[in-house]
């Protein structure tokens, strides 16, 4: 009997069934036991946090819009899906590239189940209400990593002249037949979901809307300058104050919106290649997206060496059989240009490899620490002293284990664990990995990673 099919048949309760019933996929991973023998090229896709309000933004454009390098990845069906709910035309013209139609709802309800399972389905409810007057939303789900409230939005749709109603669990927002009106405001939370959804609201808003504390990430950027190309007129995207000079419908004249690579996808890479690569380049990035990272990377020893779109790291002869030349640092999360949470359950994972003892201090979310426990039980020395800060001893060989992926980033952290350990690894709920890295086991299994995805 093959190992799939053995882990297959273990999974399988007595009446039948299996834990994943026999609706999900899971991973099959053999680990490495601490070799470093992965060697090749790891290609970035486009960043789903840039292409997402992208397709929000569609809904702003008079004439439809077009967009490439699109990572073909769970949460961009889901947006597709919400889209065509509302009666919009979406036509996958290749792999990587979709058309918008042209704009005419036949509701201004978002969808309630797929709302309820995506977080970033609320960047909808900026371009819907400013276009149509109106939106109703359920409080979106996504993540499970804390309490991620949706007051600020609230407060800032009612600053521009909206009236807020909650009923049944519902969020029924409307301008009353009026247009929104600019304001200045203020976020108590550096969010870049608010940041976009704010920022694309104001676009057909009478008069100026000024955001202050506002998401610097480079995504805010990558969609601000293409609206701009359109007939937007917002300055200061990708910095602490974003002005919006509010106007028309947006035309996009057969212009492209091309999406920049994922920050993070291409973050999580380098941490695998400092784990376990001999000789590995992550390509199609953008390197001074990553200087957070790749700084905390340097800082442990680890050799980069940085081209204009591709990271490379070599191992030194004298580690290729593990990481005794790396040494402990400490990480702080914070918002982009900090450390990004979304990277500190992988960088955990290569602390656990290192000499030394390690911080790691999460500033954003209070629940992201919570795969601290099953990293303990492949033996890793960890001791999470608050739901914000944990030490890390190491050098500690894994041992592969069966886990369950809580969320996107730490469920590719279990993946980094279990190439890197001794013994072979279930991963349950990649179903969540999916949500944000594209048929991700494929591109591993090109550099050696020993891999498999299973459907029961």
């Amino acid at each position: 009997m093959s190992f799939a099919k053995f882990i297959c048949c273990q999974l399988r309760y007595a009446n039948g069934s299996t834990r994943i019933g026999g609706m999900r996929d899971i991973f099959l991973i053999k680990g490495l036991s601490g070799r470093k023998t992965l060697s090749g090229t790891l290609p970035v896709q486009g960043a789903k946090n840039a292409a997402l309000p992208a397709f929000a933004a569609s809904l702003l454009f008079k004439d439809g819009m077009r967009l490439t390098n699109v990572p073909y990845i769970e949460d961009i069906r889901r947006s597709v899906e919400l889209l065509e709910d509302l009666g919009v035309a979406v036509y996958r013209d290749s792999a990587d590239s979709w058309t918008v139609g042209k704009v005419t709802l036949k509701t201004t309800d978002l969808n309630r189940e797929l709302s309820k399972n995506m977080r970033a389905s609320i960047v909808f409810t900026g371009s819907v209400l400013a276009r149509y007057g109106q939106v109703s939303f359920p409080h979106p789900g996504g993540c499970v990593l804390g309490e991620r409230p949706v007051d600020m939005f609230l407060a800032a749709f009612e600053k521009m002249g909206a009236n807020v109603k909650v009923a049944n669990g519902i969020y029924n927002i409307s301008t009353h037949g009026k247009k929104l009106r600019g304001a200045d405001i203020f976020l108590h939370v550096q969010s870049h979901t608010a940041t976009e959804t704010l920022m694309m609201a104001a676009i057909l808003a009478d008069g100026r809307t000024t955001i202050r504390n506002a998401a610097m990430e480079p995504e805010v950027a990558n969609v601000a300058d293409f609206l701009n190309s359109c007939g937007a007129k917002i300055s200061g995207a990708g910095t602490p104050t974003v002005i919006v000079e509010g106007g028309s419908l947006l035309f996009s004249r057969r212009k492209v919106f091309r999406t920049m690579p994922d920050r993070i996808e291409a973050g999580s890479f380098l941490i695998l290649a400092a784990l376990a690569g001999e000789n590995i380049a992550v390509t199609d990035c953008e390197p001074k997206h990553l200087d957070s990272l790749t700084n905390s990377l340097k800082m442990a020893g680890v050799p980069l060496k940085v081209n204009s779109h591709s990271i490379a790291v070599r191992a030194a002869k004298s580690m290729k059989a593990g990481n005794a030349g790396f040494h402990a640092v400490n990480i702080k999360t914070h918002e982009y240009p900090g450390f990004p949470t979304d990277l500190q359950a992988p960088f955990a994972v290569f602390l656990t490899q290192v000499t030394g003892e390690s911080r790691v201090f999460e500033t954003i979310f209070e629940g992201r620490l919570n795969y601290a426990s099953d990293l303990v039980k492949m033996s890793a020395d960890i001791h999470v002293w608050n739901p914000h800060e944990m030490t890390i001893k190491g050098p500690k060989l894994l041992k592969g284990r069966e886990l369950e992926g809580p969320d996107i980033r730490a469920g590719l952290a279990y993946v980094l664990a279990a190439i890197t350990a001794r013994g072979r690894s279930v991963i349950n709920n990649i179903h969540l990995i999916d949500r944000g890295y594209q048929r991700i086991e494929e591109r591993l299994k090109a550099v050696g990673v020993d891999i498999e995805r299973v459907s029961n």
